[in-house]
């Protein structure tokens, strides 16, 4: 949170006019940049709107958490109130959604969406479907609340419309997670604000919640069964909640107006993509639509079939290759979602693919021509191999050659890296795939980072970690060879041999060897700690802990990274591949890499002027001291 202080504290910074230079301090300190114009905005003309109401209630001594981040992801809620309940005077927190718009009417076709008239040019999530999101993640993350979901409420506060010109939004069912008040029901806010909150001290609760164990996070693996099969297992949120909506608006549309639309969703790792996917095959596959779900990884479809998929096989043939769709009836499906949709490929043909379907045809478009409601989820900066072309402008452009309709929602969000923005940034800057070069770590209390001198300190860090029960792996850049046949009954060669370290590649191909699972499962079984994963093993997956090795494909020298691409042992890379591509495509591996630890990440670099320079931007090394930050 940026700032957590009594109603009272907060009202006389806001009116010593300090209490936006506060914000915006320790926005920056928080994030690594300057919160958006918008956002200040909102500092300026809803907060006061917020305070005003509370001080009209008596609430001075309420405690305000301001521009709270929710557990396990980069999500803010504008304001927590927390306090103590009138009645009952357990703790009680009340999760506030401030909105300046003045008009917003419900979407015809879906009401958990509203339109907002000289705002947004396509429709946005309802705000009363918004703060109920908040409520129900935090009473399943929030320790404070295991058992006592009955303490938090929510209410979205749109200050400066009526109820002529926002009212209609209330068509969404109300419940105690999710009210709305207008400006002109602000007596209605105050009583609401009054029978939740006493008039006494709310540090006490606001302790309690800050300090509260966040609960373990929702595994995208291990709930998928139940997802797809029983029940909603995932708790979305805003711009999730949002795609979530617009892909289900735009399947009724498809029956009731024979239409057709495209759909984008796009966002960095960890930012839900493929919690929207599962989320909405399930659903889709409960109201008994056609539905598929299709990648481009091996790893990710034979997953997913196995787990999701076990003892039931029409689950399994739920999930499908990007390559399934050369022949597929045009419209042959309600919905086609396409998750990891960067690895797109140029063409579905392959040196198996018979004659007669080597149409030639754009892999993009089999996909689009397969489902009214074709769904992409993608990522730019996933795309690690030539051929690959699942970015957001391909698939616009493919859409608008079919005079289609392409709808794209962004998250801005992510919930992987512990949900910390700041390490984000921090790993794109260091790959310079963001403007402005690297830059030291400020250690946050989201994401742990630290910087290794040997594989082998590296793999005992990471041992250790498994030993209280964390999840944790290890994964390289493509240099080393590796032996893709091994004969029956031997174990897996260490191919990966750094100094007097020696690790095998995890396996190549589908069944088990000595004891290590197929490739496909190295990041989920158990037993795939102690083998080095690759970056088509890991996409896609997440862990606990993350240990990277970074080999001499990708160096420091002087001020800047060199690749070297004669360091690569990666097939996919032919002498035909430009410089450019295998300069981006190798900086965008490590991207991959360094982005599948949950709690924290470890790099290993085989070149020494590399770790001088990691050491530099990273002051926590593997068994210092000092904290790990």
């Amino acid at each position: 949170m940026l700032i957590r202080q009594s109603v009272a504290s907060v009202a006389a910074e806001m009116h010593s006019g300090s209490l936006y230079f506060h914000l915006t301090d320790n926005f920056a300190h928080a994030h690594g940049h300057k919160p958006s114009d918008s956002e200040v905005r909102s500092w300026k003309h809803s907060l006061p709107a917020l305070v005003n109401a509370l001080l009209e209630a008596g609430l001075d001594e309420v405690e305000m958490m301001i521009e709270y981040t929710l557990p396990l992801t980069s999500k803010r809620a504008d304001a927590i109130l927390a306090g103590v309940h009138p009645k009952t005077g357990e703790p009680s927190y009340v999760v506030i959604e401030l909105k300046q718009w003045s008009e917003a009417h419900p979407d015809e076709d879906s009401p958990h969406l509203c339109l907002v008239p000289g705002m947004y040019s396509r429709p946005v999530l309802n705000p009363i479907e918004q703060v109920r999101g908040y409520c129900d993640y935090l009473a399943q993350f929030n320790g404070a609340l295991d058992g006592n979901e009955h303490r938090i409420v929510g209410a979205a506060y749109l200050h400066n419309a009526t109820e002529f010109g926002a009212g209609g939004l209330d068509v969404v069912e109300q419940s105690t997670s999710g009210r709305l008040f207008t400006g002109d029901r602000r007596g209605a806010f105050i009583e609401f604000l009054r029978d939740h909150l006493a008039a006494t001290s709310g540090a006490l609760a606001s302790d309690a919640f800050i300090g509260a164990a966040t609960q373990p996070s929702t595994q995208l693996i291990g709930v998928a069964a139940s997802e797809i099969r029983d029940r909603e297992q995932f708790r979305l949120l805003s711009e999730q909640k949002l795609a979530y909506e617009l892909v289900l608006k735009a399947v009724r549309n498809s029956r009731q107006a024979d239409s057709k639309e495209v759909i984008v969703v796009s966002g960095g790792p960890g930012s839900g993509k493929s919690v929207i996917a599962l989320s909405l095959l399930g659903e889709l596959y409960r109201q008994g639509r056609s539905a598929l779900h299709a990648t481009g990884s091996a790893s990710f479809t034979k997953t997913m079939r196995k787990v999701a998929g076990a003892r039931k096989r029409e689950v399994q043939n739920l999930f499908k290759y990007f390559n399934s769709f050369m022949t597929a009836d045009p419209n042959g499906f309600d919905v086609l979602i396409c998750d990891e949709a960067h690895r797109v490929r140029e063409t579905s043909a392959n040196r198996y693919t018979p004659a007669e379907n080597r149409t030639g045809k754009p892999q993009v478009d089999e996909l689009i021509d397969a489902a009214r409601v074709p769904v992409f989820l993608l990522d730019d900066h996933q795309i690690v191999r030539p051929g690959e072309m699942g970015s957001v402008r391909e698939i616009k452009a493919a859409a608008a050659r079919k005079g289609l309709r392409c709808t794209v929602v962004s998250l801005d969000s992510q919930f992987r890296c512990g949900g910390s923005d700041a390490y984000l940034r921090w790993v794109l800057r260091l790959l310079d795939l963001e403007p402005g070069g690297p830059i030291p770590w400020e250690p946050d209390s989201k994401m742990q980072l630290m910087v290794a001198e040997t594989p082998q300190q590296m793999e005992e860090f990471l041992q250790d970690r498994l030993e209280d029960n964390k999840s944790a792996r290890m994964s390289a850049g493509y240099c080393w060879k590796w032996t893709t046949k091994v004969a029956p009954g031997q174990a897996l060669p260490t191919d990966v041999v750094i100094g007097d370290w020696a690790r095998p590649w995890n396996v190549y191909g589908d069944r088990a060897v000595a004891g290590a699972p197929p490739a496909a499962l190295w990041a989920t079984d158990d037993a795939g700690f102690g083998q080095v994963g690759c970056v088509y093993t890991a996409q896609g997956f997440e862990y606990d802990w993350s240990g990277v090795i970074i080999g001499p494909d990708l160096v420091w020298r002087d001020d800047r990274w060199v690749v070297d691409r004669a360091a690569s042992k990666d097939p996919v890379f032919k002498k035909s591949t430009p410089d450019d591509q295998v300069r981006r495509l190798v900086r965008n591996t490590y991207k991959v890499l360094l982005t599948r630890g949950m709690v924290g990440t470890v790099i290993y670099s085989t070149d020494a002027e590399t770790r001088a320079k990691l050491r530099e931007l990273v002051k926590a090394e593997v068994g210092a001291t000092a904290s790990v930050g």
